[in-house]
């Protein structure tokens, strides 16, 4: 069992920047599939990031919006992931999840690969 606890949401403005960060409880956290996503009012749950380690290293990969703007970067020693977000949309405004899957082939992109989830923070983005 993998429990998830995100921190780090608030109102901030546009064009600025905030981090969130995830703290995950339970043994292997490097051995997951650890992932960002978010909810807007009236939206599905979307992909924002994610991270893997695999026998190439470090991976990471973004949706395509916030590609050059959003960092995702894990800690492994201190079980947590984090999503430092910069140049801030109004379009960002979400509850933002963390999710952490066991299985590591592939991008995974989709709610249902996630198994376990967080209870979200919202990010607040006025313009």
């Amino acid at each position: 069992q993998v429990q998830l606890v995100e921190s780090g949401g608030r109102l901030v403005q546009a064009g600025g920047s905030l981090s969130l960060s995830c703290a995950a409880s339970g043994r292997s956290f490097s051995s997951y599939t650890m992932a960002w996503f978010r909810q807007a009012p009236g939206k599905e749950r979307d992909f924002v990031a994610a991270t893997v380690i695999n026998w190439s290293g470090t991976s990471t990969y973004y949706e395509d919006s916030v590609k050059g703007r959003f960092t995702i970067s894990r800690d492994n020693a201190k079980n947590t992931v984090s999503l430092q977000m910069n140049s801030l949309k109004p379009e960002d405004t979400a509850v933002y999840y963390c999710a952490a899957t066991q299985y590591k082939q592939f991008e995974r992109r989709k709610t249902y690969e996630y198994e376990y989830w967080g209870q979200g923070t919202q990010v607040t983005v006025s313009s």
